[in-house]
């Protein structure tokens, strides 16, 4: 999974475009970021993406990391939420539209782990990415559907009878700021047998 120094650039590079992409009718904004040597590729910028990296960073920050990276992610967060709190309409237009988005390609994914438990399983730590995101986008957005809020409970439902209770599935430093009781489905793995 992503290492800080990966989610400080990310944030680096998405906040000062974070205007310009709520203004727009984009849900991913391109970046042009250079992968960072032995970490997986940027992915396109979505308000998603960037709460997700702004909760790793917490998590990075509360495992103990120098006090010069910590204040970068602090001033980082500030400038987000002053954008937030400017653009505010737009970021809840923003963040219910990529809700739908997330929501149909975490479907997809539970879709195809029922149908081949073994071909899927071990792609959990990866695709669970997206209902994290889906928890915080939630908070930002107002008036989702109420039929994506059922599918959300019907997948999760699903994942709640099959999730094997375990570990959380991303690096243990950052597992601070993903509370079990609120962030359950990081906790565990999916079984790859029937």
């Amino acid at each position: 999974m992503p290492s800080l120094e990966y989610d400080r650039t990310f944030l680096q590079a998405g906040i000062p475009e974070l205007e310009k992409y709520l203004l727009s009718d984009e849900i991913y904004w391109p970046l042009g970021l250079r992968a960072l040597q032995g970490e997986a590729p940027f992915p396109r910028m979505t308000l998603g993406w960037l709460l997700l990296a702004r909760e790793r960073a917490r998590g990075w920050q509360a495992s103990g990391i120098p006090p010069a990276q910590s204040h970068v992610i602090e001033q980082l967060a500030i400038r987000m939420d002053a954008i937030r709190t400017r653009w505010r309409a737009a970021w809840e237009n923003k963040a219910r539209q990529e809700f739908r988005s997330r929501l149909t390609l975490w479907t997809n994914f539970i879709n195809e782990y029922r149908k081949d438990r073994g071909g899927h399983a071990n792609r959990y730590p990866y695709e669970v990415q997206r209902r994290a995101m889906l928890h915080l986008l939630q908070q930002e957005a107002r008036e989702i559907p109420d039929p994506e809020l059922e599918l959300l409970h019907r997948m999760d439902r699903f994942l709640q009878s099959v999730l094997a209770p375990g570990e959380f599935v991303w690096e243990a430093e950052i597992a601070p700021a993903f509370p079990r009781d609120v962030y359950w489905y990081l906790y565990g793995s999916l079984p790859a047998g029937a």
